[in-house]
């Protein structure tokens, strides 16, 4: 994991409304751009086999391995298409856009404050619609999608690494003691994150893994 001295802000030139833009670190922009095509690969696949599963009822998905990791189930339902269309073609305008930032940071741009948040803000939407997904494949739609997996992870770590630059860089407001913190040990966050996930996922269905 990066540690937040090699992920700092490089910016801090005035924006032009007396406030100041801000560039990442390569180590950032790389992970941004790694996580972004991590999720469009997802996403990309779940979207082909969401098509060939509409056209014929019967396909199976090969990401379909036994009755518990069982893309397929997931696929055919009403929670995959949360806003009325598959949730993947969300993830693909999404992830495009999370590869594009971290292309940007590479070619050394520094974007202002409301650019950071907003696009903070459009982490904290993915991760929290990504937590409502795990919740529905845990406890409703009972399966899980490796693929879907795969984007949960890439959107968990995007999100709290945003996060930690926007709080190190003071765009968003937080004690001493928390830049401090996220200075160095970011990469606790994002871990403890997904353990709790991969400790959720290892419960709910212990007695299949142990079967």
């Amino acid at each position: 994991m990066m540690t937040a001295a090699a992920e700092r802000g490089t910016g801090g030139e005035d924006d032009g409304a007396g406030g100041h833009t801000a560039g990442s670190s390569r180590a950032l922009a790389v992970l941004l751009v790694l996580t972004g095509a991590a999720g469009l690969l997802a996403a990309w696949v779940i979207t082909i086999d969401k098509f060939k599963l509409l056209e014929n009822p019967n396909f199976v998905p090969g990401c379909s391995l036994n009755p518990v990791v069982s893309c397929g189930s997931v696929m055919k339902s009403e929670q995959a298409s949360a806003f009325g269309f598959p949730n993947p073609m969300l993830g693909l305008v999404a992830y495009s856009v999370v590869i594009c930032v971290g292309v940007s940071l590479l070619t050394g741009a520094g974007f202002p404050r409301w650019y950071w948040l907003t696009f903070n803000a459009g982490t904290l939407f993915g991760v929290g619609f990504v937590s409502w997904l795990q919740f529905q494949s845990f406890y409703r739609i009972n399966a899980l999608c490796l693929w879907c997996c795969l984007a949960w992870v890439a959107t968990i770590i995007m999100f709290w690494y945003v996060t930690s630059f926007n709080v190190r860089n003071a765009f968003l407001p937080a004690p001493e003691w928390l830049k401090v913190f996220l200075a160095e040990f970011t990469w606790v966050l994002p871990a403890l994150h997904i353990g709790v996930v991969g400790m959720l996922i290892l419960t709910r269905w212990w007695d299949f893994w142990t079967s």
